[in-house]
């Protein structure tokens, strides 16, 4: 494969409705070599959908990767990557649901072609998620930046780039097992040129993604790249212990001058509740890392791949 071809790769998670129009809408732009499907353990007729385009267009510059089962949009995009590095000289990493908008792809290649490592999509304010997602999603930036110092996140600035070859090799040799993308990409350190683009609602379907596996993403992202939330609780821990010194003189003090009275025992509860949260709280963060240490001391691979189609 040549050094200046542009391959895009895309994982999909039950798109059967839409699949095809996304299929369409990046091949037919003369800057796409080809294109790497991940199916991720799609639920519904997706590779039949696929495999089916394939059939009735043999000659398309198209690539199914079938995983064995559901592994996450993170291993599905390992996957792609894992395929295509060493084999051109960009990637294009997008989402299938058309919410990244295709015709942006042609612009992201003028920047690589004019000496860009990486070209980062950074959504505009004119988007199409609800106004509760926007705000969470910014908060999380905020939260991400003020916790991570090697680092600082984009807000907008979601999956939907254009990474070199070099970047496209550094990524993929970085196989932790809790993967965050968004971090892993600036982390390499490579330079970024910020396009904007309008994030559209989906044409089809609806998101996989709860609210639930959103925080749990947003977790990984902060552990992943911060140790900063182990670091405070032995602040709070200090601040703790000097309150309860100064209490503990207070009491003395009050007993010295005005004797010996009645403990309270509402207060006493009061104490024992607020530092036994503190502490479970405390555990509970601990326990974050040293889950993220079990998963990853393993070392078991990212994803199986079924079979490969292609065209």
């Amino acid at each position: 494969m040549g050094s200046e071809q542009l391959w895009v790769v895309a994982a999909c998670f039950n798109e059967e409705g839409i699949i095809c129009r996304f299929i369409e809408a990046v091949l037919q732009l003369d800057v796409v070599d080809r294109l790497v499907l991940i199916d991720d353990g799609s639920g519904d007729a997706t590779v039949s959908v696929i495999r089916q385009w394939q059939e009735a267009h043999p000659s398309a510059p198209l690539v199914l990767l079938e995983l064995t089962r559901n592994f996450g949009k993170e291993a599905a995009m390992l996957a792609g990557l894992d395929h295509a590095s060493g084999r051109c000289g960009a990637v294009v990493l997008i989402d299938s649901d058309l919410q990244h908008p295709p015709e942006r792809i042609p612009v992201m290649v003028e920047a690589w072609r004019q000496g860009a490592e990486v070209v980062t999509a950074v959504r505009d304010d004119q988007d199409a998620e609800s106004l509760v997602k926007v705000a969470t999603a910014s908060w999380f930036y905020r939260v991400f930046n003020r916790l991570v110092d090697s680092i600082q996140l984009q807000e907008g600035a979601g999956d939907f780039r254009l990474l070199s070859a070099p970047v496209v090799a550094a990524v993929t040799q970085m196989r932790e097992a809790t993967r965050f993308s968004k971090g892993l990409m600036p982390w390499t350190g490579y330079r970024s040129v910020e396009i904007p683009y309008s994030r559209v609602a989906r044409p089809g379907g609806g998101s996989s993604w709860s609210s639930y596996r959103l925080w749990r993403y947003a977790l990984d992202g902060i552990f992943s790249f911060s140790v900063k939330p182990l670091k405070v609780w032995g602040v709070i821990g200090v601040l703790i212990s000097l309150l309860s010194f100064l209490y503990a003189a207070l009491i003395v003090l009050r007993t010295v001058v005005f004797g010996v009275d009645l403990p309270g025992y509402a207060s006493l509860i009061v104490a024992i509740l607020f530092l036994g949260g503190i502490q479970l709280i405390g555990i509970g963060v601990l326990g974050e890392y040293i889950g993220r240490i079990y998963i990853d001391v393993k070392r078991r691979p990212h994803y199986f791949i079924r079979a490969v189609h292609e065209s």
